[in-house]
């Protein structure tokens, strides 16, 4: 399966309808006193819709995706004219201003601080860049909350959810490769084989949790493949999931349940779903065509797709969001 026509207008369609909602919204925000009050647009005038900051991020990155991949499609000239009100030299100086705040040094920290950089690479590569100019002064200041934040990161977070530090390393190479940033790609790679380098034979036996959408264990392991040379990556893969061929650790092999879609917690769990069949595929990819791993990761991939898509839209706790992973799952391997 790919990022078809078809699936490229419905995904727009879906972000379309949640990336300028404002209502309902979950804000994460520490006040230092009553003058920190605030609506979602008046604190954030860009990302303010799709339910919470990072979801609005990743709702413009999957636009821009679909419009790079089609730029005549359905939906084009809507998300044209979005972009072109909604990414402005004074929005973008609005969010770099919520940024400068004392208690936003850690604000979306690390998972919507990947997912911003993986929107600038996107931009980076449409319409000549401009909308990446523009973008430009709020992501300075994200690689450099990851410039000042790794070296003193002492542990990696492993947990399924927005902490996780493996996914946040994994988006934010996307930026440097694109950008040709070699010192942050060094700095990426470095603290990931400072963090995961020497990790082996991962159990998994905690997955599924009762509220991921990640699997530390595939999220690492995808992580890796991304920042290491394909001579490098190929050792430790066999060493940290050295059982894949045979369908070990079972854990990883059967799609998540969701028992109540209205649910957001639960609902994270066709996020689950999605994420491992991207990293399923893009694992499959970075292999040799003889491995006979290939037909274990790539049946897990299609079963794990065929339980989530269906349900990218629904009901809002998941259709704020769950289009994206759709797509990473489906065009970023």
């Amino acid at each position: 399966m790919s990022l078809g026509p078809a699936l490229a207008d419905q995904f727009a369609a879906i972000a379309l309808g949640h990336v300028t909602r404002e209502y309902p919204n979950h804000l994460a925000h520490g006040f230092a006193g009553p003058q920190d009050r605030g609506t979602p647009r008046e604190l954030h005038p860009i990302f303010y819709g799709s339910f919470d900051w990072h979801s609005c991020v990743h709702g413009y990155w999957l636009l821009a995706r679909i419009l790079r991949r089609y730029p005549d499609g359905q939906h084009a000239a809507e998300i044209r004219a979005l972009f072109d009100a909604q990414l402005t030299a004074e929005t973008v100086a609005g969010e770099c201003s919520y940024f400068a705040r004392p208690l936003a040094r850690g604000y979306e920290r690390p998972y919507g601080w990947g997912w911003l950089l993986k929107l600038a690479a996107e931009l980076h590569g449409l319409e000549d860049g401009r909308l990446a100019t523009v973008l430009q002064p709020l992501t300075d200041v994200i690689a450099d909350r990851f410039r000042q934040f790794l070296p003193i990161a002492t542990y990696p977070v492993r947990v399924g959810t927005h902490f996780n530090t493996a996914f946040a390393l994994r988006l934010a190479a996307d930026y440097a490769e694109t950008t040709g940033a070699a010192t942050l790609m060094a700095l990426l790679r470095d603290t990931a084989l400072r963090w995961y380098g020497d990790d082996m034979d991962c159990p998994a036996w905690g997955e599924p949790s009762g509220d991921e959408f990640l699997s530390s264990a595939l999220i690492e392991a995808e992580c890796m493949r991304r920042l290491l040379k394909a001579d490098d990556f190929a050792p430790w893969f066999r060493r940290f999931l050295p059982r894949l061929a045979d369908a070990q650790p079972a854990t990883l092999f059967s799609p998540a349940t969701v028992s109540d879609r209205s649910d957001g917690k639960i609902a994270h769990l066709d996020g689950l779903n999605l994420s491992r069949a991207w990293c399923f595929r893009a694992l499959v990819a970075s292999l040799s065509p003889d491995e006979r791993l290939r037909a274990a990761l790539e049946a897990a991939a299609a079963m794990h797709l065929q339980s989530a898509l269906p349900h990218v839209a629904g009901d809002y706790m998941g259709e704020h969001w769950l289009a994206s992973f759709a797509a990473l799952a489906l065009d970023d391997v």
